[in-house]
């Protein structure tokens, strides 16, 4: 029998959007901030030479700067002040996880609640200033190495790259948590995703193009685009996909009544930290294999020539290093999303038990047991829908853009966008029932 909530998304319709002004003006706030975004993208620091970098990316669009110049929007090759993105906060989110699932001070923040959070995020906020400081110093480096610098003083240039990329950095993040407060979906990820769906039709076009001029034939661009569909279809069945867990309540009597028992069930995702995983790989492997090959280009040594080849995507040292950040993260985010302790007290306090399972202790290993399965699950889809396609793409020479990462990216926040806007259609419903009630209570 569907649900209360199921009937409420199954009726809305333009004319309930129309009603619901908060959720307009939390959708046309999150419009203009991703507008606002898209135009800093634009906007270089100065000191560039723009002949000698679009050289230098033009002739290294297939490797990893590529991909994360698709995370940036094109950012990274236009040298604009949005360059570094929001890649920092996510390494510094990263950072102070690992911390708060170690050390104790930490620790104890995360158990203070509302207030311990905001400390929290107030030690990621600056770890992401320092983290910019860092690679905005050695990306000025790796650009005068590379000869792409107009300026005369390369002393002012690293202090004007440094100054402009952090606030760029800073502003980027800024941003994106107006848009998680007062807009619609996860700030990040939604800056993530527009960067990248803004490089998506340019991709494709380059795909025709190189067919109509025989680079590709149009066997590989129909196995291409069929490739692209399966992969869309495999990611929504996964992250759609549930182990639900079936939940007896016994009667009970509170008060003067009688409560009949009735059966629920456990929910648990498949996939439960969604597109986090691949992002985290990249942040981490992204900037320094740019450095790296930045490096590389200016003869520096052998060894640092063999590391950029070694880390360029389709490689076995870079497939294999990205294959095991994403089941290591995956495993890593899954720990910290889930707490089967808390879940089998809860349980046990409001007389729910699963079949089978003694209350309290063995419930808790028994949730353990089946979210440890699910993780492996979760971690080798990931693995695959990331990696299968990199070959592809280094043999094909397919743009990055139709990548498993980047149809995960853009897939997993639509679906996650469009559940917070359904979410904040039925509050609006909610309420309009609400206040139909008191009226009538009135009359």
């Amino acid at each position: 029998m569907a649900s209360l909530s199921d009937k409420m998304v199954s009726n809305m319709n333009f004319s309930a959007f129309s009603k619901a002004k908060d959720l307009q003006a939390r959708l046309l706030f999150t419009l203009m901030a991703l507008i606002i975004f898209r135009l800093g993208t634009y906007v270089p620091f100065p000191g560039i030479n723009p002949t000698v970098l679009s050289d230098f990316f033009s002739n290294n669009s297939g490797g990893l700067l590529g991909m994360f110049n698709a995370f940036t929007g094109g950012a990274l090759s236009r040298m604009s002040i949005f360059a570094l993105n929001i890649m920092p906060y996510i390494s510094a989110s990263i950072i102070v996880q690992l911390g708060a699932s170690v050390i104790p001070s930490l620790i104890a923040l995360k158990k203070e609640g509302e207030s311990g959070m905001r400390k929290i995020n107030q030690y990621t906020r600056w770890g992401t200033v320092v983290i910019t400081l860092f690679q905005a110093f050695f990306m000025a480096q790796a650009l005068l190495a590379a000869g792409a610098v107009s300026m005369p003083s390369s002393s002012m240039f690293t202090l004007t790259t440094v100054v402009s990329l952090l606030g760029g950095t800073m502003f980027v993040v800024w941003l994106g948590e107006q848009i998680t407060a007062r807009g619609v979906g996860n700030g990040a990820s939604l800056l993530i995703m527009t960067g990248i769906v803004s490089g998506i039709p340019g991709a494709i076009a380059r795909v025709f193009e190189e067919n109509r001029t025989g680079a590709l034939s149009t066997g590989v661009v129909l196995g291409v685009l069929a490739m692209a569909f399966a992969l869309i279809y495999v990611i929504v069945m996964f992250e759609r996909a549930q182990r639900r867990i079936v939940v007896h309540y016994p009667k009970r009597q509170m008060g003067n009544r009688m409560m009949q028992g009735m059966n629920s069930h456990l929910p648990l995702k498949i996939n439960p930290t969604g597109v986090m995983p691949p992002i985290f790989a990249s942040a981490l492997l992204a900037v320094p294999v740019a450095i790296v090959q930045f490096s590389s280009k200016n003869g520096t040594s052998d060894f640092m020539n063999k590391l950029a080849v070694w880390l360029t995507p389709g490689h076995g040292v870079y497939v294999a290093l990205f294959a095991l950040l994403i089941a290591g993260f995956t495993f890593f985010y899954t720990n910290l999303q889930s707490n089967p302790n808390e879940t089998a007290e809860n349980l046990k306090k409001q007389g729910g038990f699963v079949a089978g399972i003694r209350p309290g202790k063995n419930t808790a290993d028994y949730l353990k047991y089946v979210i440890f399965r699910l993780t492996w699950l979760a971690a080798f889809y990931l693995v695959l829908l990331c990696i299968l396609p990199e070959f592809l793409i280094a043999t094909m020479q397919v743009p990055f853009f139709l990548g498993g990462t980047t149809l995960l990216i853009v897939v997993s926040v639509i679906m996650d966008t469009v559940t917070q806007i359904q979410s904040h259609m039925i509050a609006h419903q909610y309420e309009g029932l609400i206040k139909k009630a008191k009226l009538k209570g009135k009359l």
